[in-house]
């Protein structure tokens, strides 16, 4: 494999792991796994791991996991905040730059797709907010939904709104706006933007669990074990604060949402359980469709018997040593 072709010069000899793929997929489990094996640091790449109280809904690492395995990136503001793709990525360079400082691999987990773009390929020089453009789009909104505007974008930029949550409000106003201002699409406007150079090299490597069925199967299983832990009193904590609502883009995380209805009482318990799940497994899809279009990168059926010695062999070959201590020791 090729690493990020046209990047030269690498200013830095320690390259940095990209650990990719779909929820459920496996990656915090084989990420520990890693770090026992190889001399790696984690770093998180997920868009609800930042806001501090979301935990078990987001399967965030529980403390004693943290304790063992650190995690950078994680508990970063508070759910009325606001988090954007530009301040990940400040954040993440900051992160791998110390990282690499102590002689050692960033390993970067997740399944925010949009995270690892940016980082690598930088956030386009998009036109600046028009305030009359905005106002037409909110009362365009008001009258017809999010969802009637979300179709509107997929019609303008499918490849946008393939990208947006048709829950996401904040990103699809933008993306109208963005149209509105260039009569072009979002999407087009930011291919355009040069790639900038990265001081090191990137090894990435996708998780893509064949078996939909055993991944259905593990998402349900998985958020049955979230409401044992706890997960719908700690929906109301959020809610009972008193200062968050629905619009706020922490919990747009996956489930968050359906139990906050639950608990307004719209709807029952078992609905709100298959809501959640379907939702969950949506999301894996999404993934499945971003990751798929990842270029330069080795996939893994995180599912297989062999996985772990596959992997393994993989990285040690492309990083050309029998462990990352060489790189240390060199």
């Amino acid at each position: 494999m090729e690493l990020n072709k046209g990047m030269s010069p690498i200013l830095n000899d320690i390259p940095v792991v990209f650990l990719m793929g779909p929820t459920a997929s496996g990656k915090t489990a084989t990420a520990c796994r890693l770090v026992d094996c190889f001399d790696c640091e984690i770093v998180s790449v997920d868009s609800a791991l930042v806001y501090r109280g979301l935990d078990i809904g987001t399967a965030k690492p529980t403390p004693e996991l943290q304790d063992r395995y650190p995690h950078h990136l994680l508990d970063l503001c508070d759910p009325k905040e606001s988090y954007s793709v530009a301040q990940f990525r400040a954040d993440a360079q900051r992160v791998i730059a110390k990282i690499q400082s102590r002689g050692r691999i960033p390993l970067l987990v997740g399944g925010t797709g949009l995270y690892f773009h940016v980082l690598e390929h930088g956030i386009a020089a998009l036109p600046a907010g028009d305030t009359d453009v905005r106002q037409l789009l909110c009362e365009e909104l008001a009258k017809t939904g999010l969802s009637s505007m979300h179709a509107r974008l997929a019609t303008l930029d499918p490849d946008s709104a393939q990208r947006i949550h048709p829950h996401d409000q904040q990103r699809t106003l933008r993306a109208l706006e963005i149209f509105a201002i260039t009569g072009r699409p979002m999407s087009d406007v930011i291919k355009e933007q040069p790639a900038p150079l990265l001081p090191f090299s990137i090894i990435k490597l996708i998780l893509t669990p064949l078996d939909r069925t055993a991944l259905h199967d593990r998402i349900a299983v998985r958020f049955r074990g979230m409401l044992n832990a706890g997960f719908v009193n700690e929906v109301s904590a959020l809610r009972d604060r008193g200062d968050l609502n629905l619009d706020r883009p922490a919990l747009r995380a996956v489930g968050y949402r359906d139990v906050w209805h639950y608990l307004e009482g719209q709807c029952h318990f078992d609905e709100m359980i298959e809501r959640s799940i379907i939702a969950t497994r949506q999301l894996a899809k999404r993934q499945f469709t971003w990751f798929r279009g990842v270029s330069d990168a080795l996939r893994f059926d995180s599912y297989d018997v062999k996985f772990d010695s596959q992997l393994d062999m993989a990285l040690k070959q492309h990083l050309k040593v029998e462990s990352l201590n060489q790189i240390r020791e060199g």
